[in-house]
């Protein structure tokens, strides 16, 4: 919409007023979802999300489930995240086959026993620490997390054959 003093002073009349797009917002041309791609690499497999509790995982979990994977991996260290998010996926996705998984993807040795136990054909690794100033006091641990942690879960993923790697 017009600022006031562009109204005010008769630049712009309120006739011009419009709905705001999301286009108006975006700044660029919105991206176009290829479904089909999507759901070819998503529906029947097995699909491993860490950092299933976090603000961005569990947004993965909720995308992801809408395209009847065989099995979903819930990794993560925070045991309320995850029980919050298991609460919301019996309501929502009452058919979604699932196992929660209490880990940090530090732990290297934890990591290869979920990737034996239940060889995930997908993987979203969402677990990473991503509130900056914080990280900028604490550069050891965002390292360790960040750095070393997506280090063990893209080998694990390599050595197993995981068909699709998205890091976020």
């Amino acid at each position: 919409i017009p600022g006031v003093y562009q109204v005010l002073s008769g630049a712009v009349s309120i006739s011009q007023i419009r709905n705001v797009d999301i286009e108006d917002l975006l700044g660029r041309e919105p991206v176009k979802l290829d479904i089909d791609a999507i759901s070819k690499y998503l529906m029947g497999k097995s699909i491993l999300v860490t950092g299933a509790g976090g603000s961005i995982g569990s947004e993965i979990v909720r995308q992801v489930a809408r395209f009847n994977p065989e099995k979903m991996i819930l990794l993560g260290r925070g045991e309320n995240s995850l029980f919050e998010l298991e609460l919301e996926i019996k309501t929502s996705f009452p058919g979604l086959k699932y196992e929660l998984v209490i880990a940090d993807v530090q732990n290297r040795q934890k990591l290869e026993r979920v990737f034996k136990t239940f060889r995930p054909q997908v993987v979203f690794h969402a677990a990473a620490h991503k509130h900056v100033p914080m990280m900028e006091v604490n550069v050891d641990q965002a390292i360790m997390n960040n750095v070393g942690g997506t280090r063990n879960v893209a080998e694990l993923a390599l050595e197993w054959g995981v068909e699709h790697f998205v890091n976020i």
